[in-house]
């Protein structure tokens, strides 16, 4: 089974400072923004809006908040209108990056980005550079803990039409096909599971480890300083740490 796609970004959202978590907020206000633009303020009738709903509950995002946002998106007549764009890169280790970011000034994203890359080591690229490195799936995270019984969960994803299930360090990851992710997270959730994360987006085809200590701490700390930029809403890795 391949896996652990995730599972370092949610054990960084766990342990977020109530600062980070305030970030994650706005990260996660901006993205229900752009959806309700795109598709609506309904979420029954907006898949996307749906998701980062979701996402904005696993994060513990206030009610008000999420309410919030979705009315301001729904009045904006004039604003702020974000784009999204994906820079790709090695970090250190030679470990392939994709960070996701949603933007209103592309030329300072782009520069922060850039100096990310080169502040640790690592190498931005053109597009293109690291995308072949990976394939779009659908992901999703249930908490262990939560749901313990793992043969259990594991027949429940595949039943829903999932593609993949892995069971590591407290979470239950499932992969699916990018065409049937709505329909697999709907599924679970009707039979009354909760996920910690969810993301359409890209999936690593092979992993690489880093042997060297040093190395795997400045590839860390890249992707903190990712994570804490607020024009990024997503980094994926292929890093099998």
């Amino acid at each position: 089974m391949s896996g652990h796609s995730k599972w370092n970004n949610i054990k960084r959202k766990k342990e977020a400072s109530d600062a980070a978590k305030g970030a994650v907020f706005t990260k996660v206000a901006k993205e229900i923004m752009v959806a309700v633009k795109a598709g609506g303020p309904d979420p029954d009738n907006n898949s996307k809006l749906k998701d980062v709903i979701a996402k904005a509950k696993a994060a513990n995002m206030p009610n008000d908040n999420i309410n919030r946002a979705i009315k301001k998106a729904a009045g904006a007549g004039e604003g702020d209108d974000y784009e999204e764009i994906v820079y790709e890169g090695y970090g250190p280790g030679g470990i392939a990056i994709m960070v996701r970011t949603l933007t209103n000034n592309r030329n300072r994203t782009a520069a922060d980005i850039r100096h990310i890359f080169d502040k640790y080591d690592g190498n931005m690229g053109v597009s293109g550079s690291v995308s072949f490195m990976f394939q779009d799936k659908g992901t999703i995270m249930i908490d262990s803990e939560e749901f313990e019984d793992e043969e259990q969960v594991m027949m429940d994803a595949l039943d829903c039409g999932a593609e993949d299930f892995s069971a590591e360090d407290g979470y239950y990851e499932i992969l699916t096909d990018p065409a049937a992710y709505y329909e697999v997270k709907d599924a679970l959730e009707a039979k009354g599971y909760s996920f910690v994360d969810s993301t359409l987006g890209p999936v690593p085809l092979n992993w690489s480890k880093v042997e060297d200590e040093e190395i795997a701490s400045k590839l860390e700390t890249m992707l903190e300083k990712f994570d804490e930029n607020d024009d990024v809403q997503e980094v994926f890795n292929n890093w099998d740490n």
